[in-house]
């Protein structure tokens, strides 16, 4: 068994373990019960485990609340899921999203309470938050499970990426978000963590109303 862990000036703390059972991945989010943390990432015998920072919550929610803001302007269905573990045996895979949605799948899965990747569609976004360089890379995970497009926010910047084949391609916008670009998101997201939170919610309106406008 061999562990990188992050550097202890980093605030997010993970430790990424290799040769790891999915016995023993499934006995950990067993034992952690209903508590938020830690949170697990596995991907074929390499398990990430996380304890998240103030920083790292914080811009999960504003790009939670991004999305959301942005789906009910587009009118586009939307059912949020993040705090789920999506998992398959089969493909010893599993993660435990920062942010995660189902718009286009909207309507198969609201109301279900749990999901079962082997019969439910996967998640239609799924949103990835790396403060850390040290982070188990879950693209191969995302591929495996079939997530269609994932946001990446790294160093002040979120990329798009679409699932082709069995990869990922960067995009220059969303396809789940009609057509908002992955520069507008990077800028909303870096105003969120510098204006009032209702100045802010208001400019994502209007962000959204003026590229829905301009089509």
């Amino acid at each position: 068994m061999t562990a990188i862990l992050t550097p202890p000036e980093q605030a997010t703390q993970k430790i990424i373990l290799d040769n790891i059972s999915w016995e023993t991945y499934q006995r950990l989010l067993d034992e952690r019960g209903q508590r938020s943390k830690p949170r697990y990432a596995y991907d074929r015998g390499r398990l990430e485990i996380m304890v998240s920072s103030f920083e790292h919550e914080n811009l999960k929610h504003d790009i939670a609340t991004l999305v959301e803001v942005i789906a009910e302007e587009l009118e586009l269905d939307l059912v949020p899921a993040a705090a789920r573990t999506f998992d398959r045996e089969d493909l010893a895979q599993g993660f435990e999203p920062d942010g995660c949605f189902y718009l286009k799948n909207a309507a198969s899965v609201r109301g279900t309470k749990r999901i079962d990747l082997a019969t439910d569609p996967p998640p239609d976004l799924v949103v990835e938050i790396n403060i850390t360089s040290h982070s188990l890379d879950k693209f191969p995970i995302f591929s495996g499970l079939g997530i269609a497009e994932v946001w990446r926010y790294h160093k002040q910047t979120l990329t798009v990426s679409r699932l082709n084949g069995d990869s990922y391609q960067e995009r220059p916008a969303s396809d789940v978000l009609r057509g908002v670009t992955a520069t507008v998101l990077t800028q909303l997201i870096g105003d969120s963590q510098r204006m009032k939170w209702t100045e802010w919610l208001r400019e994502v309106r209007e962000s959204t109303r003026a590229l829905r406008q301009a089509r």
